[in-house]
């Protein structure tokens, strides 16, 4: 995932009411701009947010901002802002750092050597850092069947399976969609639940990225409640676009929760929308506030 260069405004509110216009990065501010006059979240879900999505916020500022609203965790991180989100009291639900991108995965013999060793070396890293999650993708199809993706992605991944057992890390490959990410493999729901089924471990599971899998297949609320035990981690976005979770967009975010949570998924919900408002953070904490069932 890649930081993307978007302008920032933010307006804070001071104790006594009157409005301060600031420029620049107000951590204090920011967070109590968000929590003023607001109830607090209902605690049913546990929100998390992609960072990327927000990429002009220095990452301690946008820890204080998530705090305030009452998010738990900011993801999509590297090794080395780790440190920065636990300092403020957050978690990491989803960490990033190993592998090759999401283009040269598993799927992909060849690579294997290099993927294990470098999710070798991160593994330790996300157990000493008291994290779960390590991302990891498929890779494109290349010209591979199903049978074929499933064959290589087990054979690369078994290697793996020992060592994330040993220090409780669930390796957890990405549902993405085939169409913007062009011949992307894991690209159906069913096909990463048969990849789980064949690596049989509690310590690889699926992120399932509900604005890809729209694109892909919709039938949304019937996947989550066939396939939620094989899912450490749930995206939204709105769908066209990974616009806002709003009333514009095809997909109604409260009853997709309420499904989620219905079958006692106990992960996270990372909101992974582009905001379209200027006040990026009005839009984060509305789309927070969709999915708290």
């Amino acid at each position: 995932m890649k930081n993307m260069s978007r302008r920032t405004a933010i307006k804070a509110f001071m104790a006594g009411g009157a409005a301060l216009a600031v420029s620049g990065v107000e951590a204090a501010s920011g967070a109590a701009r968000a929590t003023e006059g607001k109830q607090p979240l209902k605690g049913n879900v546990r929100h998390s947010v992609s960072k990327w999505c927000f990429g002009d916020y220095k990452l301690d500022e946008f820890c204080e901002i998530c705090k305030g609203i009452g998010i738990e965790s900011v993801e999509l991180l590297d090794p080395e802002d780790w440190a920065v989100v636990r300092k403020h009291g957050l978690t990491v639900a989803m960490a990033q750092g190993a592998g090759l991108g999401i283009d040269r995965g598993f799927n992909d013999p060849s690579l294997h050597d290099e993927l294990v060793a470098s999710y070798e070396k991160v593994i330790p890293m996300v157990a000493e850092a008291g994290l779960t999650n390590l991302i990891c993708f498929s890779g494109r199809r290349n010209g591979a069947t199903d049978l074929q993706g499933w064959e290589n992605c087990e054979k690369g991944l078994s290697r793996l399976i020992p060592l994330a057992e040993k220090y409780n890390v669930v390796l957890t490959m990405e549902l993405l969609n085939s169409v913007g990410h062009k011949d992307y493999l894991c690209d159906h729901t069913v096909w990463g639940v048969e990849l789980c089924r064949r690596l049989g471990s509690p310590n690889f599971k699926l992120l399932y990225d509900i604005y890809h899998m729209q694109i892909m297949e919709g039938n949304v609320i019937e996947h989550i409640r066939k396939y939620s035990s094989y899912f450490s981690h749930v995206h939204t976005g709105g769908c066209p676009g990974r616009a806002e979770i709003d009333e514009t967009q095809e997909l109604y975010y409260p009853a997709i929760i309420k499904a989620l949570m219905e079958t006692g998924y106990k992960g996270f919900v990372g909101q992974e929308f582009v905001p379209k408002q200027a006040d990026k953070i009005a839009s984060l904490e509305k789309c927070i506030r969709i999915c708290d069932v």
